[in-house]
């Protein structure tokens, strides 16, 4: 049961490591395209939706459950819980990397707020990247990214 345990946990730091890696990946990609005096050829539409459907999975998937319970799965199955009963009984305590995570994102939403300001960008991106600015708006204890997608969904708005 230890060694079982032990696994897991060498199983979960190792794909965090791999989360991370890649969100530094997407900041590299997007501070470069945000740099002054860039040529076109920078912006490459290909990383740009792949950048934003990263960001969106890990806010989805990793950090919303994280920062607001309502959005966590019972891995159990258990009972309904009404979304009050859930946020009671959550703790406020978050892992290291979670957190390097969720800044990583803030830092990336708010380079895409720049990009947009820089770069045309199609319709279905736009209606990505107008999603995930809005989204951050219905959950609870990330203001850090509510801040972040202000700032995106004005830029959204001006486009």
């Amino acid at each position: 049961n230890n060694d079982t345990e032990d696994e897991e946990r060498l199983w979960r730091d190792l794909i965090m490591e791999r989360v991370t890696k890649s969100a530094d990946a997407c900041l590299t990609a997007i501070n470069i395209m945000t740099s002054p005096n860039m040529p076109k050829a920078v912006y490459i539409e290909d990383v740009i939706e792949r950048v934003i459907q990263y960001t969106k999975f890990h806010l989805q998937n990793t950090l919303y459950p994280q920062y607001d319970p309502v959005y966590r799965v019972d891995p159990h199955g258990g009972g309904v819980l009404s979304s009050k009963a859930k946020r009671a009984k959550c703790s406020t305590h978050k892992q290291r990397v979670i957190v390097m995570l969720y800044n990583k994102v803030c830092d990336i939403v708010s380079s895409l707020s720049e990009l947009l300001e820089i770069q045309l960008l199609t319709d279905t991106t736009i209606l990505q990247v107008s999603s995930m600015g809005i989204t951050p708006f219905f959950v609870e204890n990330v203001s850090e990214l509510q801040l972040c997608a202000i700032k995106l969904v004005t830029a959204v708005s001006t486009f």
